[in-house]
């Protein structure tokens, strides 16, 4: 099965891509796990990734798909894969489209759908631990004593990741990037839409019986 997974920071898309490759068993496959193993391999594409990525710069679009080509000829991606953050751009989406020509269409676009107002009080309510890295919720699963880890008794403080000004910040940016994406996916009839603000048991479940698996 070949799927892309798609949601919002803080959806639970993590969550939810390991119960699928634990299902599928097929991998999944991140931008950033990509380019680490091409870097590593010392493979053609990742040395090209490797000289953008010394200087801080962006990798050329050319380079990030051909790293994407790279990865998913590999032996364990023959039953299938659960790519999470490729495409971002729909000049992506059309190079992967050539891709799977050689190697088989896509069979479903899983997109896990969560207001804003939702994803800032999930996320902003996080407090992490100093010593441990536990994390609490200040709601969902708030601390016997204000401001200490039950855990290991460390200080919790909330993430410059976990301010709300960066959330709607990076929520904008998810937005912009994505909705053209389920647009283009749209026409294709391999669109998914998942609501993600159930329990993830419960998001679980809507997605496995959106995919047939």
């Amino acid at each position: 099965m070949k799927m892309i997974l798609i949601g919002p920071p803080g959806a639970g898309k993590g969550t939810q891509a390991k119960r699928l490759i634990d299902r599928l068993q097929v991998p999944q496959i991140s931008t950033g796990d990509m380019f680490r193993a091409a870097v590593g391999q010392g493979s053609p594409m990742g040395l090209k990734a490797k000289g953008y990525m010394d200087k801080g710069q962006l990798i050329p679009d050319d380079v990030v798909i051909g790293v994407v080509k790279e990865r998913l000829t590999k032996p364990d991606c023959k039953k299938g894969f659960i790519l999470d953050g490729f495409p971002r751009t729909i000049e992506q989406a059309k190079a992967l489209d050539k891709i799977l020509d050689e190697i088989g269409a896509l069979d479903h676009v899983v997109v896990i759908g969560v207001p804003d107002d939702y994803l800032v009080e999930r996320l902003t309510g996080r407090r992490t631990c100093k010593g441990c890295n536990y994390m609490h919720h200040i709601k969902f699963d708030p601390p016997k004593k204000d401001g200490v880890c039950d855990k290991c008794g460390g200080i919790l403080y909330q993430r410059d990741d976990d301010q709300e000004v960066t959330i709607r910040g990076r929520l904008t940016t998810y937005h912009g990037q994505t909705s053209p994406l389920i647009d283009y996916y749209s026409g294709k009839g391999i669109v998914r839409k998942i609501d993600g603000t159930g329990s993830m048991e419960a998001v679980a479940g809507s997605i496995a019986k959106a995919i047939g698996a």
